[in-house]
């Protein structure tokens, strides 16, 4: 019997996997280390959480992105929350955890930071980059959400220990 492995239905091929790989190939030969930051956007009074789908890549995840030349972590994360999500910050967010994603390439590095003092200006439409985006309570998570983004999750609301991986 074989272990199924939770990562490959969430695996590219073709050219959407191409794409990814020379998205990042790009990104390698820009900035020999890549950095990113993810946002868990917490609603306490509902308990949910704020998740996106991608227009190009599959599942459910925390919106978030590259750190940009020039940008902090927080600066990269604003920017990351309002354009996916047109979210804003009400308070400082709070750095959980770094995690190395050696999925994404050998040199990418993800800090995943707790926001729940924020507001959504509108509801995020559908666009170009993102396919669908809303809250969602923690114990009714969508079919299809990222195994990154369940350990996280879990990590954050369930206790478990932060890996060092995505």
């Amino acid at each position: 019997m074989t272990r199924s492995d939770p990562q490959q239905a969430f695996r590219q091929t073709g050219w959407p996997g191409l794409r990814t790989r020379l998205f990042h190939l790009y990104f390698v030969l820009r900035r020999p280390m890549t950095l990113g930051v993810r946002g868990l956007v917490h609603d306490r009074a509902s308990n949910s959480v704020f998740l996106i789908r991608h227009t190009y890549v599959p599942g459910w995840q925390l919106p978030g992105g590259g750190v940009e030349h020039g940008e902090t972590l927080v600066e990269a994360l604003v920017r990351e929350l309002a354009e996916e999500g047109n979210i804003a910050l009400s308070a400082p967010p709070l750095l959980k955890s770094m995690h190395f994603n050696h999925r994404a390439s050998r040199r990418d590095h993800v800090g995943l930071y707790l926001i729940e003092a924020f507001s959504q200006t509108t509801p995020k439409l559908p666009d170009h980059e993102i396919a669908e985006a809303g809250f969602f309570p923690l114990d009714r998570l969508p079919e299809g959400t990222t195994p990154a983004t369940l350990r996280r999750i879990a990590e954050i609301f369930g206790g478990n220990q932060p890996s060092p991986y995505w």
